[in-house]
């Protein structure tokens, strides 16, 4: 089923009556090559289904299928792996606060390796030291924006053995200019 839902999701079904629906007109060969010997679930079944997998489960189970198809990072090269938070589409309702997840994305598949929800009573950064340890850095080029401009993020890549990128702006203007001073020429005497 969970193939099925997949599948369903990739080529543009949202939400389970149009998952359900994509599954059933489906050809009958297809069915049996998705492991349905009968008529598939209806759209009950499927959130059923989804409602009873416990989400860590089903998230860890995601992000080993996708660091093995993946494979070994190149040692050669750095694999540049951005980290953002989004607000996740439909959620906003009366007096609940929106559901926010926080991403690392690697930029060259398109691949989440991995995501986890940010507390309402936190910020992105804070997320993020929980979230770093769920990957190996080493080889890696974490980017992010200059919400990640944090002396604990940055330390905690460097001590697991990545490498950084992130955004300064004019709001951190000491940060800016300690910065940009270690790009000016520096002064000779001897001129």
């Amino acid at each position: 089923m969970l193939a099925a839902i997949v599948c369903g999701i990739l080529c543009g079904a949202r939400g389970y009556s149009a998952i359900a629906q994509w599954l059933h007109q489906l050809d009958q060969k297809l069915w049996h090559a998705m492991g349905f010997w009968r008529r598939p679930p209806k759209a009950t079944g499927l959130r059923k289904l989804l409602l009873q997998l416990p989400a860590d489960a089903l998230e860890s189970a995601i992000r080993q299928w996708v660091e093995s198809t993946l494979g070994p990072l190149d040692e050669a090269e750095l694999q540049a792996v951005s980290i953002d938070g989004k607000s996740l589409c439909g959620t906003l309702q009366p007096h609940v606060r929106l559901i926010h997840l926080l991403s690392l994305f690697d930029q060259k598949t398109g691949c989440v390796l991995s995501q986890c929800r940010v507390d309402e009573k936190t910020n992105e950064a804070k997320a993020a030291l929980s979230l770093l340890q769920s990957i190996i850095l080493k080889g890696r080029v974490i980017t992010g924006d200059a919400m990640f401009c944090q002396r604990e993020v940055c330390q905690q890549i460097i001590d697991s053995g990545g490498h950084y990128f992130v955004v300064v702006k004019a709001n951190q203007p000491t940060l800016q200019e300690t910065i940009a001073a270690e790009f000016q020429a520096a002064f000779s005497p001897d001129k």
